[in-house]
């Protein structure tokens, strides 16, 4: 972990929108080089919070800087240095892939021959070279999102904010921009994204925090935030009716027992053994599957809901 100055600073940082409290005084750092994660549900202050950090909502109260600014009085400054990928889709549907590039490039000042050598070289990163001349409207869901890194990455950023990534993309989309993200991480670009896909936070983070109701309720890395909060493994048990009075059928087996509306998972250090049991009591789930502990696990243990839940 790089020991210098942090590019993200945030202490007691506060977002009220009138009566409501979106942001209830975090603290977290980002340092250079690394991808720092927001991870939690829908409604729990990661958008806000990216408002925040990209310098278009000012904070409440508390304190946030970046490259050594403050973002209260800076925000023209930082912005320049940052690039962001909104969650929704803010190309211009009537110009090409290139021209949403080099026209967005206008807005940095960047000269027009810089623009056109830059936006070529990120079609390129993205693998959308071959697609250059045609619209925006021609592109699938994941192409976009790609355009929309390589858009962010215009003006060179000191720091690539990535809101909902994504969110909506089929399984092999997502993969591909995972590999897109994960070649910025070795140039050294450091990354900050929200998401409440916890396959993802593991695959790409380096360090997280988790936000419940507008509050950090854990931070790490990935792996230490498993380890210090789980078991190895989770027993998946599945029921054809109604869950709510398996658990006390379960006392026993396993560390501790989490029950939700579709299925009861057992946490225990050996799954195998602990699905043996249950079987060996006759406890009759429709399936059981044995699985390594995640970072929803880490969620569920600590705020009693999952991380997709609404």
């Amino acid at each position: 972990m790089s020991q210098e100055r942090p590019l993200v600073s945030a202490s007691g940082l506060v977002k009220r929108y009138g009566d409501f409290t979106a942001v209830d005084g975090i603290d977290f750092e980002v340092h250079p080089g690394e991808v720092f994660g927001l991870l939690g549900p829908n409604g729990a202050g990661k958008s806000s919070t990216m408002r925040m950090i990209s310098c278009v909502s000012k904070p409440s109260a508390g304190e946030l800087r970046m490259f050594g600014m403050d973002a209260a009085t800076d925000g023209p400054r930082i912005r320049s240095r940052i690039g962001v990928c909104p969650q929704q889709d803010t190309l211009d549907p009537e110009l090409s892939l290139e021209q949403n590039l080099t026209v967005f490039a206008r807005y940095f000042g960047i000269p027009k021959a810089v623009a056109r050598t830059r936006a070529a070289e990120l079609l390129g990163f993205v693998q959308l070279q071959d697609r250059a001349a045609a619209k925006v409207d021609s592109l699938s869901g994941g192409m976009k999102r790609r355009l929309s890194i390589a858009r962010a990455m215009i003006n060179d950023p000191g720091l690539l904010l990535l809101d909902e990534p994504t969110t909506g993309l089929d399984p092999q989309a997502r993969h591909l921009l995972w590999e897109r993200l994960d070649q910025l991480r070795r140039r050294g670009v450091t990354l900050v994204l929200t998401t409440h896909y916890m396959d993802e936070a593991e695959q790409l983070c380096d360090r997280l925090v988790i936000v419940d109701h507008g509050r950090i309720v854990a931070a790490g890395t990935p792996g230490a935030l498993i380890a210090g909060h789980c078991t190895k493994e989770v027993l998946e048990l599945r029921f054809a009716g109604d869950t709510s009075g398996v658990a006390a059928s379960l006392t026993g087996i396993g560390v501790r027992t989490e029950t939700l509306p579709d299925r009861v998972l057992v946490y225990a250090d050996d799954g195998d053994a602990a699905a043996t049991a249950v079987h060996t009591r006759g406890i009759g789930a429709r399936s059981a599957l044995v699985r390594r502990a995640g970072l929803e696990d880490v969620f569920l243990h600590l705020t009693g809901r999952s991380l997709g839940d609404e």
